[in-house]
């Protein structure tokens, strides 16, 4: 696959917006309160309007959550699982995912099979892909991507002719300036209810800031 220019181009990218001081008393499971900030509105209505994302659970959820991963993230891992958990369970909640492939060249070539499968498959096949692809062992590159598009019936050659398109380094360039933008600065970096959350704080408290969103309309209730 031809994966270097864009390696070297997304690699060179630095992030300007560093995590904030915590504006809403978020907890992790461990007790420790987690970064996060405020985002405008607008600025999250444009996560829903990004290419190559994947609308998972309920399309018309009363609860969005959008999560911004990288393949080779220890934390993006538990949290997918959490996730997977989570959806199948709150039949209200509407999941985005969003490739954001920042932790070095194997993301980038998995990130980039990633986007090509999203396009040729529905998002519930992609699902249950992305988490054959996180059941592999060691770091996740654009070959252990292919194989888990082989898995769910997918023929490797095309997936990679796909995945060499041009047009998939736009859409990661498009991915890391939203991100950028919303202040992600570690993944998982989790959108909600007007708030951007840095770093996976955990399954219990992340259920918590969905009810509260469902609750009050903020990630924590007075």
């Amino acid at each position: 696959m031809r994966f270097i220019l864009l390696a070297l181009m997304l690699l060179a990218s630095s992030f300007s917006a560093n995590a904030e001081d915590a504006d809403f008393p978020i907890r992790a499971d461990d007790g420790s309160v987690i970064a996060n900030h405020r985002i405008p509105a607008a600025l999250e209505s444009q996560i829903g309007t990004l290419p190559g994302i994947v609308v998972v659970g309920n399309p018309k959820g009363d609860v969005t959550l959008f999560e911004f991963y990288d393949l080779n993230c220890p934390f993006c891992r538990r949290a997918a699982a959490d996730l997977k958990d989570i959806v199948a369970k709150d039949k209200a909640l509407k999941l985005v995912l969003v490739p954001f492939p920042v932790l070095g060249f194997g993301s980038i070539q998995g990130g980039r099979v990633e986007i090509a499968v999203a396009a040729m498959v529905s998002p519930q096949k992609f699902f249950d892909f992305h988490h054959k692809v996180y059941a592999s062992r060691g770091m996740i590159d654009g070959a252990k991507a292919l194989e888990a598009a082989k898995a769910i019936g997918l023929d490797p050659v095309k997936v990679t002719v796909a995945a060499d398109d041009d047009k998939i380094a736009g859409i990661m360039t498009a991915h890391l300036r939203v991100g950028d933008a919303l202040g992600i600065a570690a993944t998982p970096g989790i959108v909600i209810g007007g708030v951007t959350i840095v770093g996976y704080p955990g399954r219990k408290a992340i259920e918590g800031v969905i009810a509260a969103v469902r609750r009050c309309g903020q990630v924590v209730c007075a």
